[in-house]
């Protein structure tokens, strides 16, 4: 008998379905634990209405939209964080660190503590994330996304990016202070139902839009002959792909703030999981919720009835993962 071979292709459909499943179980964890513990039976019937009006109200009324914001902006976050290391084919290369979070939070802080400014947080913090691309795009001169300068040139950018939103923080009221700071941090309480439908809209048309998009992503991890030769317009793809980055990144930090590592997290465990020599564009937006959803349960029960924001939680996390790449490359390195 000939031994049972599991294709790439099978072994991607399996590490997605699998994902799929664990972030459905993360879900009804999130919805069912809490200060109100709900049997997860009660969670299922309360999402339909038929629980009792305790579980129907914690579930629909509580839980369910800092779920679906944790969900969205995790997804996101993954996603623009996988774009960003493949279009500079470094995986250090994400929205965090090159400082497109910390522009877009100064841009959204600015909007909440009324320093003339009266943009929705949304569209400022879209601003705020392509205004620093640009800046490190021309900065970076001829190699645009490629190579260290961009890198050096964002991670500059985004330590100007949250000096200005320390003094903007110290020169305004207490009460202004008070309502930015969860964006300075990072956290899924109390976010504005407009910003999560953003987020929600904007992430289905830049997954649409990817997956069109699949093939010459998969070509820029080649040399530029070899794409080109392969017939794909290098720059229209790369530009595209920024702009997608860009985009993702803005609205989820409107979303939830400048959530740490999850942009680089959830794409480099993808890569482990799925076949070699494809961008994990599901597998990473899969993994970006599943991290940011029980990262947001962490935080609100490790210390109940304190909170501890969810983007502390996972910079205490990420941050040993971060280091052991640093201090340990792998061969599957995008450097």
């Amino acid at each position: 008998m000939t031994p049972h071979i599991i294709t790439p292709d099978k072994r991607n459909m399996a590490v997605h379905l699998a994902l799929a499943g664990l972030l459905l179980l993360v879900c009804i964890a999130a919805l069912s634990i809490g200060t109100v513990r709900i049997s997860p039976q009660d969670t299922l019937r309360a999402l339909t209405g038929s629980a009792d009006p305790m579980s129907n109200f914690v579930v629909r009324e509580l839980r369910l939209a800092r779920v679906v914001a944790g969900l969205l902006s995790g997804a996101a976050l993954a996603l623009a964080g996988c774009l960003m290391q493949t279009l500079a084919r470094n995986r250090l290369a994400t929205p965090g660190i090159i400082g497109i979070d910390n522009a877009a939070t100064a841009f959204a802080v600015a909007s909440v503590v009324g320093v003339g400014v009266s943009v929705a947080p949304p569209l400022m913090a879209l601003a705020g994330a392509a205004t620093a691309t640009a800046i490190a795009f021309g900065l970076a001169g001829v190699q645009g996304t490629r190579g260290y300068r961009f890198i050096v040139s964002g991670i500059g950018i985004g330590a100007i990016a949250g000096a200005v939103t320390q003094v903007m923080l110290s020169r305004v009221a207490i009460d202004a202070a008070n309502a930015a700071y969860p964006w300075t941090v990072g956290s899924l309480n109390a976010r504005a139902e407009q910003s999560v439908l953003l987020l929600g809209a904007g992430l289905a048309i830049a997954y649409l839009i990817l997956l069109n998009i699949r093939r010459p992503l998969n070509t820029l991890q080649l040399p530029d002959a070899t794409a080109i030769s392969l017939g794909t317009r290098i720059k229209t793809t790369r530009f595209l792909g920024l702009a997608l980055s860009v985009l993702l990144t803005g609205l989820a930090v409107a979303v939830c703030g400048p959530v740490g590592l999850i942009a680089l997290l959830a794409p480099e465990l993808a890569r482990s999981l799925c076949r070699p020599g494809r961008i994990p564009l599901t597998a990473s937006a899969l993994l970006g919720a599943i991290f940011m959803l029980t990262a947001d349960l962490l935080g609100r029960t490790l210390f109940a009835p304190l909170e501890v924001p969810v983007g502390i939680i996972t910079a205490i996390l990420g941050s040993p993962y971060l280091l052991w790449i640093l201090l340990r490359p792998s061969p599957r390195s995008l450097t």
